[in-house]
């Protein structure tokens, strides 16, 4: 039995709220149980250097959470002065997996900014951010389309994310922190909607895991990611 009573294959609660900013293009409440990460996407008439010129929008990412997301008190990043690596690992994750699914020449020289504030974490935040990012994004394209800036959702796909874990020799999906603070393999998988692979961070914590787990890693991960992908249409009113 898993501490939160899940069977192996089941996701956590999930909740995918869209339009919960009034000024973001693109706005969703992305909940993975007890884990709540805010996603907007903002539109701006210019792309970064490389891309000048070039007839090419962008997308990108920032990640951050709050300093009460957590058991303890956690100081805003901005006081230090820096960003730490695990931040800039993630937000860097979220603007990939994002631009894997997304045409950069169908919305002209724009940068679509994606900004993932975690509100509270138990585990997985960012594979809630970057599921959540994803309707973000996508609403952002519809207001363009509204707007008749475009005349089409330039996205190939649906995208999302979810962790899987080797927790007390089973295989699991959807680890929460207990889960996850103690797992003896730990993955998180971005996945399309069609099932294919975007990226993969797999680690082995106590030892080196065998190919079948890996394989029954994956497993979990498409259902889950199918089901994660049957949320988002709900969310964006195409189920």
């Amino acid at each position: 039995m898993r501490p939160s009573g899940r069977a192996a294959d089941e996701l956590r609660q999930i909740a995918l709220e869209p339009h919960v900013s009034k000024h973001a293009e693109g706005s969703c409440m992305a909940k993975f149980g007890d884990t709540h990460v805010h996603c907007t996407a903002s539109i701006q008439d210019s792309v970064p250097g490389f891309l000048r010129g070039s007839g090419r929008g962008w997308v990108t990412a920032e990640y951050g959470m709050l300093p009460r997301a957590t058991h303890t008190r956690g100081s805003r990043e901005a006081a230090r002065g820096k960003q730490g690596g695990r931040t800039q690992e993630i937000q860097r994750l979220i603007g990939r997996s994002l631009r894997a699914v997304t045409d950069m020449s169908a919305f002209g020289e724009r940068a679509i900014q994606i900004d993932c504030d975690v509100i509270q974490a138990d585990g997985g935040t960012r594979t809630a951010a970057i599921t959540g990012g994803y309707v973000a994004l996508y609403l952002a394209f519809d207001f363009m389309r509204t707007a008749k800036v475009i005349d089409r959702i330039p996205l190939s796909d649906h995208l999302a994310a979810v962790s899987c874990g080797l927790a007390g020799g089973e295989a699991v999906l959807d680890l929460d922190y207990v889960e996850d603070s103690s797992a003896e393999a730990d993955a998180n998988f971005v996945l399309t909607g069609a099932g294919q692979i975007v990226e993969v961070q797999a680690t082995g914590e106590d030892a080196p895991f065998p190919r079948q787990t890996f394989d029954r890693l994956l497993d979990l991960a498409e259902a889950g990611v199918g089901r994660l992908c049957d949320h988002q249409r709900a969310a964006l009113g195409l189920a």
